[in-house]
């Protein structure tokens, strides 16, 4: 699904986000983006929440078998 691979990478990007922030004092989105103020800096957190949220569904969702011999 095309929703799951754009969460996914959304929620990558906050990964590699938070992982700056941790280790090195840097906010990466909010230093591309002029700031964590910004609104563009602010609708980018707000993405990649809801995109960390939707892939909560992941847990609940039976895993499609691709079967090696069709």
């Amino acid at each position: 699904m095309i929703l799951d691979r754009i969460a996914l990478f959304l929620v990558i990007i906050g990964a590699v986000n938070w992982g700056s922030i941790g280790l090195f004092r840097f906010d990466i989105v909010a230093w591309i983006f002029g700031g964590q103020g910004d609104i563009v800096s602010r609708i980018i957190y707000t993405l990649v929440a809801i995109s960390g949220i939707w892939l909560i569904s992941l847990f609940f969702r039976e895993r499609e078998v691709a079967s090696a011999i069709e």
